[in-house]
C-alpha cells in the first residue's frame, strides 16, 4: 500500500513540473514576442537616444548659454540662482547679512522660496531641445527623400488640421477641391 501512494504522489509532482514549465514557456515566449518586436525595440533605441540628446542639449543651455547670458547687465549670476522669498525662514535678517544670498540657504534656513531661474532656465532647455530636433528634422528631409515634418493645413469645412496633400478630409470626408459644390 505505502507503494502505492508514492507513486501517486510521484505522478502528481511529475505533472504539477510539466505544468509549471509549460507555463513559464508560454509566459517567456510571450515576453520575447512582446519585447523583441521591431516597434518596441525601436521605441527602446529611440528613448535611450532621446535622452543622450536631451543630456547634450542640457548641458549646452546650462553651461554655454545661460553663463553667457548671464553677462547681460541686468543679470547679475546665473539664472538657477534667481529666486524669490515668499515666507522668509526664522534665521531671515540675522547676521551679517540681509535676507539670503543663495537658494540654498534660503531652503537650510526653512524658507519658501519660487525659483523662478530655475523655470527659465527649463524653458531655455525646452526651446534648445525644440530647435535642436526640428534642426535634426530638417537635416533628415534634406538628406532622404522623405520628410519627417508632415504639413497641415485647415479643411474648409469642419476646420480640423489634415495633410496638405489630403484630397479629402478624414474627419468630415468632404472634398479638399471643391467637387461638392
Amino acid at each position: 500500500m505505502p507503494q502505492l501512494e508514492i507513486d501517486d504522489t510521484r505522478q502528481h509532482l511529475l505533472q504539477a513540473g510539466q505544468k509549471a514549465k509549460t507555463r513559464a514557456s508560454r509566459f517567456w515566449n510571450g515576453f520575447s514576442d512582446f519585447a523583441l518586436q521591431d516597434n518596441v525595440l525601436e521605441v527602446a533605441v529611440g528613448l535611450i537616444l532621446a535622452a543622450a540628446f536631451t543630456a547634450v542639449v542640457t548641458s549646452f543651455v546650462s553651461d554655454v548659454l545661460l553663463p553667457l547670458l548671464s553677462l547681460l547687465p541686468f543679470i547679475d549670476r546665473n539664472f538657477d540662482e534667481k529666486f524669490a522669498v515668499l515666507r522668509a525662514g526664522p534665521h531671515y535678517g540675522k547676521g551679517s547679512g540681509r535676507g539670503y544670498n543663495t537658494m540654498k540657504l534660503a531652503l537650510e534656513d526653512g524658507a519658501v522660496v519660487m525659483s523662478w531661474g530655475t523655470f527659465i532656465n527649463k524653458v531655455f532647455n525646452f526651446i534648445g531641445i525644440g530647435i535642436a530636433l526640428y534642426t535634426v528634422a530638417l537635416v533628415y528631409g534634406w538628406a532622404s527623400s522623405e520628410s519627417v515634418i508632415k504639413h497641415t493645413v485647415k479643411c474648409k469645412y469642419c476646420r480640423k488640421r489634415i495633410s496638405e496633400k489630403a484630397q479629402r478630409c478624414v474627419n468630415c470626408t468632404s472634398w479638399q477641391d471643391g467637387r461638392e459644390q
